[in-house]
């Protein structure tokens, strides 16, 4: 055993390996850092008899003295050790800071000295800085020999260098430059181009959980995916955070931004093993055109705003950068004052707006059309009965094909693998329901592990969230999720998406109480190959109200009738926004857009266009609240109609040219997207065409009101009423099919009042779209009577 340096030196007896002649060259300039006493002194012989010169440094004077005269090497002491009263390694990480803090220090080999430290002190001093660390009882000739071995090989910082050899990626310097280098390039020779900067929205939690190298990680993880993906980023950096830093030289905006929606998905998609952890990452995308950017300085930081808007939807949709996002919330954003004094106006005029646009100018345009010599009024007129009897043909051959529904596989084809249960709450909103809905989800029937995750958003706190910790306290399988600023349901769920651990996720609203075997029948279809399961939504409180009671039948002709019927005729389902069952997969790479007012629908869309299958199965049962009066009726309805507006604007022309559908899907995309905005509209062409035929024939007494087509049209659009009524009885659940009263007060309501409601608000919806009035009004949850039973 070698003796500790100290004694060595006090007994004066010759060193146990030989050390340099006296006569020799130094090999090297030493700084030896340290409080003066009897270990400093010890420290600067023992380096003095290796042949080193020496030069010594208080602590706090170091950037001074390797300012005045530049030491080849810095050995320093952990000045406090343990038997003196310090604790290990406190001082050292101060004198380490300081080295390192110092520019002239940050390249230069620095040894510690400490007595007898414990791992964790050395493994925290390497942390820090240090390239090297020895105990007292280290052998002079073995420290030459360590602090020779640091002068052959200089350390360089990983900033100093062009690429990081840790990760391959550009360090922030230098990829700074070559964004620098970019800008200085002539607009005509660089043309067009986008800086992009990527954050993980997970990064904090398991940087908590797992430490620092999981931020080197990630961005070496996600560069490799960019890396694999090619197209137009061909240069690659990451700043101290752990950003992605991403050039895109020569591209333009449209290209970039599919570039970096792809790469987006293909993260989302993909689980990676970070810090020995599977985990998946929600990449959020900021990017900014070089030609808006003066410098690489402003390059970064519009990027990076446009990060944080990103980080706030987690929905993988890239973020260009606008001037709002400096220093302001989104709300207060400059919008266009022409949009925004139109908004409360066509709210209250919107009755008036709809008969002046639906009514009076298509009147007036007949009379004009029939001046020129053209009876266009006439034409219209077979127009809309053509109209009329497609609409009711189209009910009765969903109804048709509703009986013919394909059916849910008895036995998965697979092991039951783990689920999730994901809740979306708006927490001030639910306070009443949410405690009941969870404990009916703790009562689940599943042969594995389910979990169910409750992610909510509330602006302040509730007392129900003391229940609900209590319950998770309780119970493991329940799993609180804050989403803090979230403002939508899209936000919550996306926040959630990545954080579940199932294979199978369950899509709920805070009102849902699904049936015990929901997720085992779920199953089946997913094993078989399906990708999106949609059940059927019960109303559970339908004698609430007749209100109710109203949605409780219609909701029977939707997801008994409808939905089967036309998955079953056009080859797809839709998502309806709840009791929806997806692989975890395709919902991590979908995501749901809280722009969109019906981010089910949206979502829906997007999977089919990426080739997904959506089954539609009514045995599938989840029972719900439904609105409880005629106002809360009409916000929830209004809001449904704008959004399938939306859905049908962005994706009906892009999916008539896809190639990812079939000619059958492609009638059946014309038919709910394209039919039911223009049928609203049609049927009110009724009142012009009528108007025009009493101003041709000179008054109403002398048109002919019984005209045989027109009467027999007007029998079957009747008729189609009747029968899809019908159906939704025959295909009603049990616990509805006993209530026949509704079912003839629905038949009777929708046919002269209903049906037109519901026009009423498509067309309504329609001026609020063009206005870009997107307000989301909640639906009040309401447990009453039934609905607590």
């Amino acid at each position: 055993m070698p003796e500790r340096l100290g004694q060595v030196l006090a007994a004066h007896r010759p060193m146990p390996m030989t050390s340099p002649p006296p006569t020799s060259r130094p090999t090297g300039h030493v700084l030896a850092v340290g409080t003066p006493g009897p270990r400093l002194d010890r420290l600067t012989d023992t380096l003095r008899s290796t042949g080193h010169e020496v030069s010594h440094a208080l602590p706090g004077d170091v950037d001074l003295r390797v300012r005045q005269a530049p030491p080849d090497a810095i050995v320093a002491l952990d000045d406090q050790p343990p038997e003196h009263g310090g604790h290990d390694g406190h001082d050292g990480l101060e004198v380490i800071r300081e080295v390192r803090a110092a520019p002239a220090g940050r390249a230069l080999p620095l040894l510690m000295v400490t007595a007898a430290p414990r791992p964790t002190g050395v493994a925290d001093m390497l942390r820090q800085g240090a390239d090297d660390c020895v105990p007292d009882t280290s052998d002079p000739v073995e420290l030459a020999a360590r602090i020779e071995a640091k002068l052959r090989r200089v350390p360089v910082p990983v900033e100093n260098l062009l690429l990081d050899p840790r990760t391959g990626l550009y360090s922030r310097q230098h990829f700074l430059d070559e964004l620098g280098r970019e800008l200085q390039r002539p607009v005509a020779g660089r043309r067009a181009g986008v800086m992009a900067v990527v954050e993980v929205a997970e990064t904090g939690v398991l940087e908590s959980r797992l430490g620092p190298r999981v931020r080197r990680e990630v961005a070496e993880r996600l560069a490799g995916v960019a890396e694999k993906l090619g197209g137009a980023c061909d240069r690659f950096g990451w700043d101290d955070d752990g950003r992605l830093l991403m050039l895109l030289p020569g591209v333009d905006e449209e290209a970039a931004r599919r570039s970096l929606q792809k790469f987006a998905g293909a993260v989302a998609g993909t689980r990676f093993i970070v810090a020995d952890e599977n985990v998946r990452l929600t990449p959020a995308i900021g990017w900014t055109p070089l030609a808006e950017c003066a410098d690489h300085h402003q390059a970064v930081e519009q990027a990076r705003d446009a990060v944080a808007e990103s980080l706030r939807h987690r929905d993988l949709r890239p973020v260009r950068y606008a001037p709002w996002m400096r220093g302001a919330p989104r709300r207060h954003r400059r919008r266009r004052p022409f949009s925004l004094a139109l908004r409360p106006l066509i709210s209250a005029l919107s009755p008036v707006l709809v008969l002046l646009l639906g009514v009076g100018v298509p009147f007036v345009l007949y009379q004009r059309m029939y001046e020129l010599g053209w009876d266009l009024g006439s034409a219209m007129y077979w127009v809309v009965v053509a109209g009329l009897l497609l609409s009711a043909a189209l009910i009765v051959v969903e109804c048709l094909f509703a009986l013919d529904s394909v059916d849910r596989p008895e036995q998965p084809a697979q092991p039951y693998p783990p689920a999730s249960a994901v809740i979306a709450a708006y927490l001030p909103n639910e306070a009443a329901t949410i405690v009941d809905t969870v404990e009916s989800f703790l009562r689940l029937e599943y042969p594995n592990d389910l979990e169910i995750v409750v992610a909510y958003n509330t602006p302040h706190p509730l007392p129900v969230e003391d229940t609900l910790r209590e319950m998770a306290r309780r119970d493991a399988r329940l799993v609180l999720l804050h989403v803090p600023g979230s403002t939508s349901k899209a936000q919550n769920i996306n926040a959630a998406v990545s954080r579940v651990r199932g294979e199978v996720v369950g899509i709920f609203d805070a009102d849902h109480h699904p049936a015990p075997d929901a997720f085992r029948h779920a199953w089946h279809w997913l094993s078989h190959g399906y990708d999106v399961v949609q059940g059927h939504c019960v109303i559970r409180n339908g004698d609430s109200s007749w209100v109710a009671g109203l949605v409780g039948v219609e909701f029977e002709a939707i997801y008994a009738v409808s939905h089967p019927g036309r998955t079953r005729l056009y080859g797809f389902g839709v998502f309806g926004g709840s009791n929806g069952f997806w692989r975890a997969d395709l919902l991590a790479r979908t995501r749901m857009h809280g722009s969109m007012l019906t981010e089910d629908i949206d979502s829906s869309m997007r999977a089919l266009g990426e080739g997904a299958r959506i089954a539609m199965d009514r045995t599938l049962i989840s029972r719900e609240l439904a609105p409880t009066t005629l106002r809360s009726l009409w916000n929830q309805r209004s809001r449904w109609a704008q959004g399938w507006l939306q859905v049908s604007l962005r994706h009906l022309w892009r999916a008539l040219r896809s190639p990812a559908f079939t000619l059958r899907q492609k009638l059946g995309l014309l038919v709910l997207l394209g039919w039911r905005e223009v049928q609203p509209w049609l049927t009110l062409q009724i009142l012009p065409v009528l108007m025009y035929a009493v101003w041709k024939a000179g008054g109403p007494g002398r048109l002919d009101w019984a005209v045989p087509v027109c009467v027999l049209a007007m029998l079957f659009t009747l008729s189609a009423g009747v029968v899809q009524a019908a159906f939704a009885w025959r295909l009603a659940v049990p616990e509805l099919r006993r209530r026949k009263a509704w079912f003839w007060r629905y038949l009777l309501v929708s046919t002269f009042f209903y049906s037109h409601f519901k026009n009423i608000v498509a067309r309504q919806a329609c001026l609020k779209e063009a206005v870009r009035d997107r307000q989301w009004r909640v639906t009040p949850r309401a447990a009453k009577g039934a609905a607590n039973r």
